[in-house]
């Protein structure tokens, strides 16, 4: 057994000397944009993983909502290994013949009527504030460089730096500036707020249906109602931002059918490609995304033959409703199962779905030791925002195995509460 520090002066004292060499050798190569917890992921099926040593772990984090369907999910499985023995990639200078039928399944699914393929949630996020910018300019009339989004405050939408240059946190914006202008920020769930905000220039509101990154922050229930009325009001977009909340997560195919809105677009990722191909999405009205025109906008890997194949199956597994049936049934019992430890080392609950949030009382300990502890009981979770701690198991996970899950979580608060 070894005892290391990594270069962000984190002690992991007693690795076992394979998995101490693997993040060594991570911590020389690789730029220390993440911390991330001391375990060496090999292999992965349903919602659990194993380690380098042999060792299992309950993933409780489906990497941010990207594996909502598990680990190497048999259906994702074949259809990636059949499409890669085909044809992996053409480039959009080509048809091919994935795509059309992805996105064919992609509209009917959501009930809208064009799709314009990316790859990641960030892309994504960033050709929905084009094609805003653009449809105000051509349809709206506003003048090129007088377009205005207004957003969110504590979103996340991503890390590039037109994303960042909107961001409230921090740690995403301090030293990438100069930032792009064009967005006004509100306070999240205000919809007073955002009305005030528009003006003749206002082209969209981008919003997240509940905030992920910010601790699964869920707005007042008449939020988005009201949002997407005014919008639709003054002629400006409502754009859903469901890179995290859609594709099953929330008991729903998306957040926002849970609070009965449609929007103009929806942005979609990480979940689209099954956690097996980056695959990410704008979606919605034709009138739109059909402002754009060939050379304006484009993506090599985009609409590839191999995330469509993909993407076609994950939605595949969505149209018979069973995924989100399975995340309203267990997110229910997970939220009353973790609703029993507040006020015994938690302070508050938030969630929807199979996601919650959870605010660990910070006298006892910060939410990385709470993950750390954690992993050592074979469970692996992930903090944000200090003493906040972000639950997202895949929807398969059996019921038994949550409730395992949530009973390691109370022994390592009672843990923590009997050293204070």
């Amino acid at each position: 057994m070894t005892a290391v520090s990594d270069d962000r002066g984190t002690e992991h004292a007693h690795l076992d000397d394979r998995t101490a060499t693997a993040i060594a050798l991570e911590d020389a190569r690789l730029a220390h944009n993440y911390h991330p917890l001391p375990v060496v992921v090999e292999s992965g099926n349903g919602a659990w993983v194993t380690d380098i040593t042999g060792r299992r772990f309950l993933d409780c984090l489906a990497a941010y909502s990207a594996v909502n369907f598990g680990h190497g999910h048999p259906d994702l499985v074949a259809a990636a290994r059949d499409q890669l023995e085909r044809i992996t990639l053409t480039s959009r200078a080509f048809h091919n013949d994935r795509l059309g039928p992805f996105a064919d399944a992609l509209a009917a699914l959501a009930g809208v009527e064009m799709v314009l393929p990316m790859n990641t949630g960030a892309e994504a996020v960033e050709t929905a504030i084009k094609l805003a910018r653009l449809w105000g300019h051509r349809v709206k009339g506003i003048a090129d460089g007088e377009a205005e989004v207004i957003v969110m405050s504590e979103n996340f939408h991503g890390r590039t730096t037109t994303i960042v240059s909107f961001s409230t946190d921090a740690a995403a914006r301090d030293g990438f500036g100069p930032f792009t202008p064009g967005f006004v920020t509100v306070p999240y769930g205000d919809a007073d707020a955002v009305a005030d905000a528009i003006t003749e220039r206002t082209v969209a509101v981008l919003v997240e249906p509940i905030q992920g990154e910010a601790g699964i922050i869920v707005p007042p229930a008449e939020f988005l109602p009201t949002l997407r009325r005014i919008t639709h009001e003054r002629d400006v977009l409502l754009i859903a931002d469901e890179i995290q909340s859609g594709l099953g997560r929330t008991g729903a195919t998306f957040q926002c059918d849970n609070a009965g809105i449609i929007p103009d677009l929806y942005v979609l990722g990480k979940a689209l490609g099954g956690g097996i191909v980056p695959v990410s999405a704008v979606i919605g009205r034709a009138d739109v995304i059909g402002v754009v025109r060939p050379g304006e906008h484009g993506s090599t890997f985009g609409g590839n033959p191999l995330a469509a194949a993909v993407g076609r199956a994950v939605v595949e597994l969505l149209e018979t409703g069973e995924i989100q049936r399975r995340s309203r049934e267990l997110g229910t019992h997970l939220l009353h199962r973790l609703n029993e430890l507040v006020g015994h080392g938690l302070l508050a609950v938030r969630g929807v779905g199979l996601w919650a949030g959870i605010d660990v009382d910070p006298q006892l300990a910060t939410g990385r030791e709470v993950c750390e502890a954690l992993l050592e009981r074979g469970v692996l979770a992930k903090d944000t925002h200090g003493s906040t701690i972000r639950l997202a198991p895949p929807i398969v996970i059996e019921r038994d195995d949550l409730d395992w899950a949530v009973d390691q979580l109370a022994d390592v608060l009672e843990a923590f509460a009997s050293r204070s």
